[in-house]
């Protein structure tokens, strides 16, 4: 499985940065290939400056070892082994109309000392994370994410959905970090679902993440827009950073495995601003946006 699993993401990789490549029209995607003493390594993808995309990355890893003390404190097991691979990305575009995106899709094994499998499973999601609401753009990315799910199991989006408004959420402002997605986590072999199953289903969601943002960054990216305007992406890229460093298992995993920093910490936006106490203008656009990250809403 984790073969069939690095084999998939490279090529979701490469069909990825492929077509948000020929979307920019002006930047390409850098590649940067990397190895992790303890085991392992990746395939990082960072696009910047671009006309769309200020900065972006689309990164790939398999990393294999053994498993250090924080991390066996906090999945409660012993001295063992792992292997953990995934494809990450994160695009911060450089018109405020079009939201920032980031997805996920990953798979773990642990081991024990005989080198058998004792535990795996599946795990990711997509989130949008808009500057300036346009409501038909959250009913298209998340009716896309409602028809990946729908074709495997019908109780998923609904679940996921939650999960996703739940772990995105930033408690120190009670506020989400945007307007969701799906975020599903340890999907294990069960008697209704096999690892092939999950498989299927997390490489669907995988599958369905272009179809999901692409059309809206089309439809935004040659929008005017004012300094003002630019200055309010800023300050919401001041929350979506505050989320990463403070609440995000993927950071802290990253930064706990002695993982690639530069990897880590590519989903940094390049321009972003804290202001004091900062509220927007009553009645505004501005301040329609942070409503709506206040209470989810069921957007398909």
């Amino acid at each position: 499985m984790k073969d069939k699993f690095y084999i998939y993401i490279q090529q979701l990789q490469d069909t990825i940065t492929s077509k948000l490549a020929a979307i920019d029209g002006k930047a390409t995607f850098q590649q940067d290939l990397w190895e992790r003493p303890e085991g392992g390594g990746g395939r990082t993808r960072v696009i910047e400056n671009g006309d769309v995309f200020e900065k972006g990355g689309v990164n790939i890893s398999g990393v294999h070892g053994k498993l250090p003390k924080s991390m066996q404190a906090y999945f409660n097991v012993g001295d063992v082994d792992f292997f953990a691979c995934g494809l990450s990305l994160v695009l911060h575009p450089k018109n405020p109309m079009v939201p920032t995106v980031h997805a996920n899709w990953r798979y773990f094994e642990m081991y024990n000392e005989s080198g058998q499998i004792i535990d795996s499973w599946f795990g990711g999601g997509q989130d949008l994370t808009p500057y300036y609401l346009f409501e038909e753009d959250a009913m298209h990315f998340h009716k896309t994410c409602k028809m990946a799910c729908d074709k495997h199991n019908p109780e998923f989006y609904p679940a996921y959905k939650k999960r996703c408004d739940e772990y995105f959420y930033n408690s120190h402002r009670n506020e989400g970090r945007g307007i969701g997605g799906l975020f599903f986590d340890y999907c294990k072999a069960t008697e209704s679902m096999t690892m092939e199953n999950w498989y299927d289903f997390v490489t669907e969601v995988g599958d369905s993440f272009l179809e999901a943002y692409v059309p809206i960054v089309k439809k935004r990216k040659d929008l005017p827009y004012t300094k003002a305007q630019r200055n309010w992406q800023e300050i919401r890229r001041g929350r979506y950073v505050e989320f990463n460093l403070v609440h995000d298992k993927g950071t802290l995993f990253g930064l706990k495995t002695n993982g690639r920093i530069e990897s880590i910490l590519m989903s940094l936006p390049p321009h972003v601003q804290w202001v004091y106490d900062h509220h927007p203008e009553a009645g505004s656009e501005e301040e329609k946006l942070i409503k709506v990250l206040q209470q989810p809403i069921n957007w398909a």
